[in-house]
């Protein structure tokens, strides 16, 4: 942390790590990007430290988010050094100039790939769902960033095929998250709290198409102002939202929500583990006739 410090104080990234890209990081883009690597690492390490707090079995969301912002952390760390990047001939607001070129920052979808998986793990253990529900999502999760990756890198009007792509995979998820997952955070009574959480991340999620659209997708803005849009909303989504979920997580009934988990695995819940779906079995079979 305090290596972080020191370079975001004498930020000579630039200079060490330049880029020949005509559209790049400034300076004071590095500096604000050596913040909010400092701010994952911060968030880290509070996580680390709470987990050691938490009982043996009530540790999972530490460990999903702990993955999350060390990646985040990694990823803008990369990301300040001016490294984690390529340049890519623009499509549009380039002058006319077919060889204005951009930063197109793979490090960033890195981050998003690990990290917005951990956060469907953990709103949808909350939730209840089964693990192939869950796998779902987070396959839905990989294809969103996936295909917004392989747009940044097109250089003709077929990015925006990858772009819609991801939008439809980001409105498959949302469906998922709020009709079956609510539906099973009812059953389990969480959905006050399910609720909350998926909504808040919903809606950040779905300010990311707007960033991609004014930075990537339709070069309007600078590297530097695209950073500080992509990076507020990535301070939301995991270093802030992760915190506000442990908080809720407080008075949560673990053995309630099927979370416990032991040295031999997972404890199942407290009403048995009947699958909702389906009709509980019969105690015994009937005889067969003679």
């Amino acid at each position: 942390m305090s290596s972080i410090i020191a370079r975001a104080s004498h930020n000579d990234a630039l200079n060490v790590n330049p880029s020949n890209a005509t559209n790049r990081l400034t300076v004071h883009g590095s500096d604000w990007l050596w913040a909010v690597t400092a701010l994952y690492f911060l968030a880290f390490l509070i996580l680390l430290l709470h987990a050691f707090t938490a009982k043996h079995g009530e540790r999972v969301f530490h460990y999903l988010f702990g993955i999350a912002t060390f990646t985040g952390g990694i990823a803008y760390f990369a990301m300040a050094s001016d490294l984690g990047n390529v340049p890519v001939a623009t499509e549009l607001n380039n002058g006319g100039d077919n060889s204005v070129t951009r930063q197109i920052w793979y490090a960033r979808y890195i981050n998003w790939f690990v990290s917005w998986a951990m956060l469907d793990i953990a709103v949808l253990l909350l939730s209840g769902v089964s693990w192939a529900t869950v796998l779902f999502s987070v396959g839905l999760s990989w294809i969103w960033v996936s295909s917004w990756l392989a747009g940044a890198f097109v250089t003709t009007t077929y990015k925006w095929g990858f772009f819609v792509f991801g939008v439809f995979a980001y409105f498959v998820l949302a469906f998922h998250l709020s009709y079956h997952g609510l539906a099973s955070a009812r059953r389990i009574g969480s959905s006050k709290h399910y609720t909350l959480t998926t909504c808040l991340l919903l809606f950040v999620w779905m300010l990311y198409p707007i960033a991609w659209g004014l930075d990537e997708g339709g070069n309007k803005i600078s590297v530097t102002s695209g950073f500080i849009f992509y990076g507020i909303l990535d301070l939301i989504t995991m270093p802030i939202l992760s915190h506000f979920f442990l908080v809720l997580g407080r008075n949560w009934d673990y053995g309630a929500l099927g979370l416990q988990f032991t040295q031999y695995g997972r404890v199942g819940r407290k009403e048995g583990g009947v699958f909702q779906e389906k009709e509980p079995a019969a105690a015994a079979a009937s005889a067969p006739a003679v």
